[in-house]
């Protein structure tokens, strides 16, 4: 299982606590220093079944700096996936890969159901 992350995300910490009490074995990876590729997202939103927004983390700075929300509907698929790519801190996160299992965001309940 591969779990992606911001380490100094209080939702993030709160994520792995969980898996580490569910006791899940993990690999983390820090989405800052270690981004995700457009070819990951890509084969990563195909499995999540979520719509392509879901990607983005839309309460950060970044998006806000680069006023996405204005942007993102004009842009094709793959102007959004190099974009995300371009930076981890696009990314919404925790993003949690279990075979065919995506999860984006952290929500227990969810989480305890698809794990």
């Amino acid at each position: 299982m591969l779990f992606v992350c911001y380490p100094k995300c209080s939702t993030c910490k709160k994520a792995q606590k969980w898996l580490e009490a569910q006791g899940k074995s993990f690999t983390v990876r820090d989405i800052k220093t270690d981004n995700p590729s457009a070819d990951e997202l890509r084969l990563w939103h195909s499995k999540s079944g979520l719509p392509l927004k879901k990607f983005f983390n839309t309460s950060g700075n970044l998006y806000k700096e680069l006023h996405l929300k204005d942007r993102l509907p004009q842009m094709s698929e793959d102007e959004q996936f190099a974009l995300l790519a371009s930076d981890g801190m696009l990314v919404k996160r925790p993003i949690v890969v279990d075979g065919d299992t995506v999860l984006v965001g952290f929500k227990e309940a969810d989480w305890a159901q698809a794990l």
